[in-house]
């Protein structure tokens, strides 16, 4: 049985990835010391190197991985050893071009960046399966093996690929899911336009047609990728439970909604047996240590509550946005402790030393061209000493007060052709309701729309365009229970096979919200509209819907554009509990207008905080940790329940806890550990 957490590491996790086959093997033994001075305990190695350990097909060289391995376990640095499928070397693709993954266009990537991989090609998944069995036969018990790193985030750069190959993979994965060719008929609505079928032969992927393809189809192969790609990890991890049983098998995902699209992480997430995850600010972003905070909640959701590890984020600059800002001073270290606030047990980079050649040569690193004397690498040194101080906190957990929805099969349903307007962006309203969920300071879990809701007093719905029958019930259970639930627009219109569900919108949750949707109303591109209420008028745009009550009462009234006279936000009494909906596009202290009130149905009470002052706390065997972490300028007060000491400093703490600007704080709370 795999454990959950790098074998022999009785520490947070610190590092990055170290690809020291890059430089001479005498730079080696000073990136060794550096790595000591610096209070790093682990590093991934292995990653890219399968061209160099498996030379031509058979013929291998793992010398230099060897005295590697052996090198770091003499100076106690834990290895996350990588098998290194990600970049299958050029002797593969000479031997096998149909690898290579096509796009819907019919063309042919080529050898020569990372990734460029078709997931259904058969040579490919036995080339992974034997280098992965080679290194499992060999490292599987070295004393370094701490963790194993399967391939490197799947999904990037290229995902789906529409070759003959995954053709006749994807009509496979189709004749198991649909069984026969009616049901399939009927699932994907072929008598629209002509398109039924009476041979499985006949389907192909939906490569780029003339005008818009079945959206059925499409949103079945974009099911079919992610689970073929699950499919290759989990060979590759087979393999490695069988040789190195106890060793536990990961691979880094890419929870930011705005880093990897292509694959459902709530299938991934159980199939991993560490979850971890890479994250990067957008660099351009005024207030991008929310969307940190929302990938860490998001993934810790994805670990089911369980501890996770941040594997990659960057020390300063990444070299692939537009505009590559540098991180200021005490940036680095803030990003740092808000993933470990929001439930990771450590905090690992891309990579250790900077590159001197390749497509990364200007990404930061802990290590950076500037060498030791730079502020980059004070800064990684007296990070490296407070994570050192955080021991205790490995294996708390983060307790949320509410929940938000997001499902990847709907957003990949959403962003297909022809819906009712541009605006519809699911993953803007997704961004939006969390920001006003962070600005209230309140900590969320991220759910699955058909998994038990009953712990959350709160649940969010930003956009379920496609909502299935069993959410529906589920949701219309939740507030019957006595649960609040806000739900925005556009949400609850289509079944699994993105086929509008019979009767009025919003479908199924038409009865839950108690009122039906006559018709869609979206703005012009520059159109506001206003919203009268007893509360104060709010200001929406982008869209807005001809909403009919059926039960519920209406809040905010449409006072003008095309849908004036009708009910803009309703609350619907259910149950022990209440169902509140949106029907436009608020933002900031709009939506937060809104919210607030939905938040008080909930009974949830939210502290008085300076905006951008992040409270977050964990909770385990050996007491409460309140993270507080400012990302303003100025210092602010935190309120204490009680008294303790905070460790980074090692000062005792009592009633209130003084954050100075742009600095975090850790409490460690003699208060009791409350029931969960």
């Amino acid at each position: 049985m795999a454990h959950h957490w790098p074998v022999g590491l009785d520490q947070l996790a610190y590092g990055g990835d170290y690809n020291p086959e890059q430089w001479p093997e005498h730079v080696w033994q000073e990136d060794v010391r550096l790595m000591r001075e610096a209070g790093v305990t682990m590093v991934s190695v292995g990653i890219f190197s399968w061209a160099l350990l498996e030379t031509e097909r058979g013929v291998y060289d793992f010398g230099w991985l060897d005295r590697l391995l052996d090198l770091l376990h003499e100076n106690g640095i834990r290895v996350d050893l990588g098998t290194p499928t990600v970049v299958p070397p050029a002797w593969f693709y000479r031997e096998h071009p149909e690898a290579l993954p096509v796009d819907r266009e019919g063309v042919r990537y080529e050898f020569g960046g990372r990734g460029a991989i078709c997931h259904s090609s058969p040579a490919y998944r036995q080339a992974a399966a034997s280098i992965t069995e080679q290194l499992g036969r060999r490292y599987g018990s070295h004393p370094a093996l701490a963790l194993w790193h399967v391939h490197n985030e799947y999904g990037v750069p290229v995902s789906a690929c529409y070759c003959e190959a995954s053709a006749e993979d994807f009509r496979q994965w189709l004749a198991a899911r649909y069984t026969t060719l009616e049901e399939l008929n009927e699932a994907w609505g072929t008598a629209f336009w002509g398109q039924h079928y009476n041979r499985w032969d006949d389907i192909r992927p939906p490569r780029l047609t003339p005008t818009a393809c079945n959206p059925a189809q499409q949103l079945d192969f974009a099911r079919f990728t992610s689970d073929t790609i699950l499919e290759n990890f989990k060979r590759e991890r087979d393999v490695l439970h069988r040789l190195a049983p106890g060793i536990p098998v990961t691979t880094n995902f890419m929870t930011a909604l705005s880093q990897c699209e292509s694959l459902d992480y709530w299938a991934w997430g159980r199939e991993v047996d560490l979850v971890t995850n890479d994250h990067y600010l957008v660099a351009e972003a005024e207030r991008n240590h929310v969307n940190l905070a929302m990938s860490a909640d998001l993934t810790r959701s994805v670990a089911g509550g369980r501890p996770w590890l941040l594997l990659e984020h960057s020390t300063g600059a990444v070299n692939w946005q537009p505009r590559n800002l540098v991180k200021q001073p005490g940036e680095m270290a803030r990003n740092s402790l808000a993933h470990v606030a929001r439930g990771s047990d450590g905090a690992m980079f891309f990579q250790w030393r900077a590159s001197r050649y390749g497509a990364e040569k200007f990404h930061s690193a802990m290590l950076p061209h500037a060498g030791t004397d730079s502020r980059i690498w004070r800064e990684v040194v007296a990070l490296g000493a407070s994570l050192g101080s955080l021991g205790a906190v490995r294996g708390s957990r983060v307790e949320a007060g509410a929940a938000i929805l997001w499902d990847w099969q709907s957003w990949w349903a959403q962003k297909l052709e022809w819906r009712p307007s541009v605006e519809l962006d699911a993953r803007e309203r997704a961004d939006a309701w969390y920001a006003a969920a962070y600005d209230r300071h309140l900590t969320v879990d991220f759910a699955h729309p058909e998994s038990d809701l009953s712990r959350y007093p709160l649940v969010l719905v930003p956009a379920l365009y496609l909502t299935t029958e069993a959410a529906g019930i589920n949701l219309t259970e939740y507030v019957r229970e006595g649960g609040t639930l806000a739900v925005s627009y556009f949400s609850g219109i289509v079944d699994e096979h993105d086929a509008v569900h019979a009767g009025p919108h919003p479908g199924a949750l038409r009865d839950v919200l108690g009122l039906t949707v006559e018709e869609f109303a979206p703005l012009r591109a520059d159109q506001q509209v206003r919203l009268a209420g007893s509360e104060g008028e709010l200001t929406a745009d982008g869209w807005s819907e001809f909403v009919v009550p059926r039960g519920a009462d209406p809040v905010w009234t449409y006072a003008d554009g095309p849908a004036a006279g009708h009910p803009a936000v309703t609350r619907h009494a259910l149950g022990g509990g209440h169902a509140w909906y949106v029907s436009s596009r608020l933002h900031g202290a709009h939506l937060d207008a809104v919210l607030g009130r939905a938040i008080a149905d909930a009974g949830l009470t939210t502290p008085e905080l300076p905006r951008d002052v992040e409270v977050v706390e964990r909770i385990g065997e050996h007491g409460r940790y309140l993270f507080a972490i400012n990302h303003t300028a100025a210092s602010a007060r935190v309120p204490l329940p009680g008294s303790g000491t905070e460790l980074l400093t090692g000062t005792p703490v009592s009633g209130h806890l003084d954050v100075p600007g742009n600095s975090t704080r850790v409490v460690h709370l003699r208060t009791p550990v409350r029931s969960r």
